[in-house]
């Protein structure tokens, strides 16, 4: 005959770490995506600012959209991305170019 014991173990409970709120730049770079699909129809081949999860500002250099909105709201972070389907980034070229130096050296 066979005895069975029933074996009652306490539960444990775990208490994890809540995670950070995501940054302020976290949360304009989520507002872009969520943004893209109309920045698409009203954006697109620009770069475009978020601040506030909305655009504040938009143009052809990332640059000087960034500054416009700099002088604008102080240095605080923002997002400035190129409106494409696929996300790219244009490629910029500074017109420098590297020649070989004397002795082999680059």
């Amino acid at each position: 005959m066979s005895v069975s014991h029933v074996v009652t173990v306490p539960t444990l409970k775990v208490h994890l770490p809540e995670p950070p709120p995501p940054s302020k730049f976290d949360q304009e770079r989520a507002a872009f995506y969520r943004l893209l699909p109309n920045l698409l129809a009203t954006h697109r081949g620009q770069y475009v600012a978020i601040h506030g999860e909305q655009v504040v500002d938009s143009g052809q250099d990332q640059i000087e959209v960034a500054l416009r909105v700099q002088s604008r709201v102080g240095r605080v972070p923002i997002f400035v991305h190129f409106v494409s389907e696929d996300g790219a980034q244009p490629v910029v070229r500074s017109g420098v170019a590297r020649l070989p130096t004397p002795g082999g050296g680059a």
